[in-house]
């Protein structure tokens, strides 16, 4: 048995480093006996037991968190929020944020580009020779239903061709384009494909089989001209069409003019 005294009783050295033994001395396991257990021997189980230094442990870090916060709060913690304003006043005198571009939410409608305008035709001067050779070409077939023609037309206006055939005027618009398609043609002599145009109405249709397709007129009008009006070959901003021959039927004293206006192609 020690014959120190016990902790906190007079005689007790409270300075000594051992002192921390002396609060939490090691257990000692003791025979058990019958007996009570001393209350000296009960509050030292109650000390070993494992969560009694945690939680003392616990008590002292809290108690010191209290204390640096304590003193945190009259330095270097206001110091740090006052700091912030500060930061951001310098950042927006010292620099210039610039803001992304948002993207616009309106719908925008390209400038439609205006068309490029139709070519204009001319036509060719009147052949300086009505009777010269000129090559045979043929560009294609017309076709009038209501005086039942149909025949096929090629391209030049002196006899050579015109006694084939409707020859079509150089230079003037060809079927479906802007401008006026001028065509010649006999009504008594050689296969006398012009005959009866006199009898057409306004309405009635003169087709053009060509190689790009079908092309549709409707006839709006009927006139008598001189031999030397030759405006009726004079293009047109719209696509129109002439067809001419010699009047009264066995004179060349005047000209029967058709005209039509382009209804679509097919």
């Amino acid at each position: 048995m020690s014959t120190s005294p016990p902790p906190g009783e007079p005689g007790q050295d409270t300075a000594s480093p051992e002192l921390l033994y002396a609060l939490f001395p090691p257990v000692t396991e003791s025979p058990a006996t019958d007996g009570p257990a001393s209350p000296r021997r009960r509050n030292r189980r109650l000390w070993n037991l494992p969560s009694v230094p945690i939680l003392a442990a616990l008590i002292v870090v809290v108690f010191m968190s209290g204390v640096v916060v304590a003193v945190d709060q009259n330095g270097p913690v206001k110091a740090v929020a006052g700091a912030a304003p500060a930061a951001a006043a310098e950042l927006a005198s010292d620099e210039t944020v610039e803001d992304l571009p948002v993207p616009s939410t309106t719908p925008t409608t390209a400038a439609p580009v205006p068309a490029a305008p139709a070519p204009r035709t001319k036509p060719a001067p009147p052949p300086a020779n009505e009777r010269a050779k000129s090559p045979i070409v043929k560009i294609g077939e017309i076709r009038i239903p209501k005086i039942g023609l149909v025949h096929p037309i090629y391209e030049g206006v002196t006899l050579t061709v015109v006694d084939k055939g409707p020859g079509h005027w150089p230079g003037s618009a060809v079927p479906g384009q802007l401008g006026n398609a001028v065509f010649a043609g006999h009504r008594v002599t050689h296969s006398h494909p012009f005959r009866n145009v006199d009898k057409l109405a306004a309405g009635d249709e003169i087709i053009f089989v060509m190689p790009d397709g079908t092309y549709t007129y409707k006839m709006t009008k009927q006139e008598i001209v001189k031999p030397t009006d030759v405006w009726i070959v004079n293009p047109t901003p719209t696509a129109t069409l002439t067809l001419f021959a010699c009047h009264p039927p066995g004179s060349a004293a005047k000209r029967i003019v058709i005209r039509g206006d382009f209804v679509g192609k097919s």
